[in-house]
């Protein structure tokens, strides 16, 4: 492989402290490289010394002759011109439209501008938002196709849709085994989609991984285990994150397999993620029975056209955690509104039960701006001095701590916080607040891959009904038990395979919806093409199928148990996995089986 850039002892230091160290490391041809590591600690600064616009202090860094260097920079915001002079420059209408490569960025990043009614390609630039500007700019360095491809958070401001879009970007690029690719992301499904390699920055130090963002979890930990690291509270973190890798969500087509010896010694006795029985009954006693219904509700789009919800039903229970997927502007915040009642259906109905008490994480946090004067711990303190988690009580400033607040930065004023750190603490006061219902917004904002463990470590007891908008497929299928999908013709779907179900019924959108329990579609009430015979019929399939995926899951379950228990015996090893492999592939046969029938009953 030709080495295309190079650095050697670089070092680079802010006023306050040192982000690279003497730092040696070189990008090969055919790399792909993710950068994670804490905010602030130096991953963009990291890829600005590679892309050649930021001089180190100290040390140098080396292009080979010949080689393009492109960087999309999390500042960068072009203006002053028009769309297709930003992205395309000089080339001509019939050039870039003969070029199948420039056609999928354009189709893949810029398609939705004409239908905004921006202009589409002819808009200025100035006239655009600030996600539109992001997408531009992103768009404008594929297009360039440079031989090393410098990203910093590509994924912002991309939906789910984009992000999966851009994901076969990159790899298709990767493909044809020229250029390579260096991306910072806290998009922890886009790892391990994309890079087979991982950079961790921190303490002025770059340690290199082999292998995506489920790697790089095992392999810090072992690392450190090795190295003797008792830092007790990361490391349980980083065992229950390993614990999670290991069982693989129900949602994913695909699991990381790691070596089972290595990680049995990890995660040996780690309790599951949430005891879903403890926490639907402590909720319940909280809540009653009644939490919110949306029945029958219609809302219009405030512009015009097709209406963002119509003939959508979805009844809330106490305990449940549901995650909202869908493209940007198919009504994901809307929806939101209508259950914390800011906003009324124009038809139809949303009932609350008399216990309710509704917190929002919004995208903006303009919620501390009444306490941006007051320290980190106060703003804390201001909600509860203490509280209890998990049987045991905490201090305002253990629960800062345990959100990932070091003790100088506990004393910082509210104002000075970086967004992440806002975001963190916003989500702490909420929780202080003690409400039975909690929804949010967009929560992985600003926030780095060991913010979002830590986060969704805390979630983890929440013991109410829980509503996540994000287009993070891992956090989706972390923090929550089923997911539902809005299309973006008004309708409301359950995915009963998740991020990846949704996605094909974006791609085929003539396929037969299916409607979750507790969630439904006027639309979808009746199923023509069968005989009242034949529903009676598939309705039954449909109850013995469930109850034998229900078995099949209590064997995976059962078996992930025995090979956790008998990780040390090679050949029980061989043969649980053997057996847990068989009842998978049954599984996923029932599963595709009940999808069959289900959409023959929805029709």
């Amino acid at each position: 492989m030709a080495n295309l850039v190079n650095c050697t002892g670089v070092h680079v230091a802010l006023p306050d402290r040192v982000l690279l160290d003497d730092v040696s490391l070189g990008v090969d041809d055919g790399d792909r490289v993710g950068v994670v590591g804490r905010n602030g600690g130096g991953k963009s600064t990291l890829l600005r010394v590679l892309a050649g616009r930021l001089e180190p202090d100290a040390g140098r860094v080396a292009v080979r002759s010949g080689t393009h260097v492109g960087m999309l920079d999390q500042r960068d915001a072009p203006s002053g011109a028009t769309v297709a002079e930003t992205v395309l420059g000089d080339l001509a209408a019939h050039e870039w439209a003969g070029d199948a490569r420039v056609r999928d960025v354009v189709g893949g990043l810029l398609g939705d501008l004409e239908g905004n009614g921006v202009g589409g390609l002819d808009a200025a630039t100035d006239a655009l938002s600030g996600g539109q500007l992001r997408r531009v700019a992103l768009a404008r360095v594929l297009v360039a196709d440079p031989d090393v491809l410098l990203l910093d958070e590509p994924t912002n401001h991309l939906d789910v849709d984009g992000v999966a879009w851009l994901a076969d970007h990159l790899r298709a690029r990767s493909a044809t085994g020229r250029g390579a690719l260096v991306v910072v992301t806290h998009d922890r499904w886009f790892l391990d989609a994309v890079v087979e390699r991982t950079w961790e920055v921190h303490d002025g130090e770059v340690d290199a991984y082999e292998g995506g963002y489920a790697a790089w979890v095992l392999a810090r930990a072992e690392r450190q285990r090795v190295a003797a690291v008792t830092q007790e509270r990361r490391q349980n973190l980083v065992r229950k994150e390993l614990a999670w890798l290991r069982r693989g969500a129900p949602a994913r087509t695909s699991k990381p397999k790691f070596r089972l010896d290595a990680a049995a010694a990890l995660i040996d006795d780690e309790p599951p993620p949430r005891d879903s029985v403890a926490l639907q009954r402590l909720a319940a006693a909280r809540l009653g029975k009644d939490v919110i219904d949306l029945e029958d509700v219609r809302v219009e789009h405030p512009r015009g056209g097709p209406p963002l919800l119509q003939h959508v039903t979805w009844r809330l229970a106490p305990g449940e955690r549901y995650g909202v997927v869908g493209a940007n502007g198919a009504g994901k915040t809307t929806l939101l509104r209508l259950l914390t009642g800011e906003q009324a259906p124009d038809a139809g109905r949303v009932k609350r039960g008399k216990t309710v008490e509704v917190a929002v994480l919004s995208q903006d946090l303009h919620e501390l701006d009444v306490v941006a004067h007051r320290r980190a711990v106060e703003a804390v303190a201001d909600v509860a001095q203490s509280t209890v988690v998990a049987g045991k009580e905490m201090t305002a400033s253990q629960l800062v701590e345990q959100l990932g607040f070091p003790r100088e930065r506990q004393w910082t004023p509210v104002a000075e916080l970086s967004g992440g750190e806002r975001r963190r603490l916003q989500l702490l006061r909420l929780l202080l607040e003690r409400p039975n219902v909690l929804l949010l917004d967009e929560p992985t904002n600003d926030l780095d891959t060991d913010s979002l463990a830590a986060m969704e470590d805390v979630l983890d007891s929440f013991a109410g009904t829980l509503v996540v908008v994000s287009h993070d497929r891992y956090l989706l299928e972390r923090l929550s038990d089923r997911q539902v999908g809005l299309l973006g013709d008004g309708t409301f779907r359950d995915l009963p395979r998740g991020v990846e179900e949704y996605l094909e019924r974006r791609a085929a959108p003539g396929q037969a919806p299916v409607t979750p329990a507790g969630a439904s579609s006027a639309a979808s009430s009746a199923a023509p093409g069968l005989s009242a015979a034949d529903l009676r019929t598939a309705r039954k399939d449909l109850t013995r199928l469930e109850r034998r995926l229900e078995r099949l899951t209590a064997q995976e379950e059962a078996l992930h148990t025995d090979l956790v228990a008998h990780a040390t015996d090679p050949d029980r090893v061989l043969e649980l996995d053997a057996r847990l492999r068989a009842v998978e592939a049954e599984r996923a046969q029932v599963e595709a089986e009940w999808l069959t029938v289900a959409e023959a009953v929805e029709g």
